[in-house]
């Protein structure tokens, strides 16, 4: 179904460039204006499966971004698979897969960095026991 949404609301937003195009070949929206939203969608898959796959995240803890999100790129097959369409649409056959290899492989990792960094600092947990007094403990064992 989400990816029924995401196939529909691409080629709508193509469709509309299209019909809007003028004498000089530049559309009245901008091809930025389209992909936008599906490079949001595809982005916010892959910060919210990486986050739920413990795999993912000890890439993502070693920086290693691209290969986080190929532990669980098969889940947002749908998101990439809008964003590639209609960058093909937008700019010809074989420039949506050429685009998701290069420029987004690049805004992945940035964006991933981004959003997953608070997630993956160490914190420290607060407990409600008492500190240990190892001295104290030691002397007691002694006797």
């Amino acid at each position: 179904m989400k990816a029924l949404a995401l196939g529909l609301i691409a080629a709508s937003l193509v469709s509309v460039v299209g019909a809007e195009a003028r004498p000089n070949g530049r559309s009245r929206i901008d091809a930025a204006q389209v992909l936008a939203p599906l490079e949001r969608a595809a982005t916010d898959c892959f910060a919210e499966t990486v986050m739920a796959n413990p795999g993912a995240m000890n890439h993502a803890r070693a920086g290693e971004w691209y290969k986080a999100a190929g532990v669980i790129g098969f889940l947002c097959r749908p998101e990439v698979d809008a964003m590639t369409a209609a960058h093909d649409q937008l700019f010809g056959p074989g420039s949506g897969a050429r685009y998701f290899k290069g420029g987004y492989a690049k805004h992945l990792d940035r964006a991933l960095a981004e959003r997953l960094q608070p997630f993956l600092e160490r914190k420290a947990v607060a407990s409600a026991e008492p500190p240990v007094d190892h001295a104290a403990a030691g002397d007691a064992t002694e006797h």
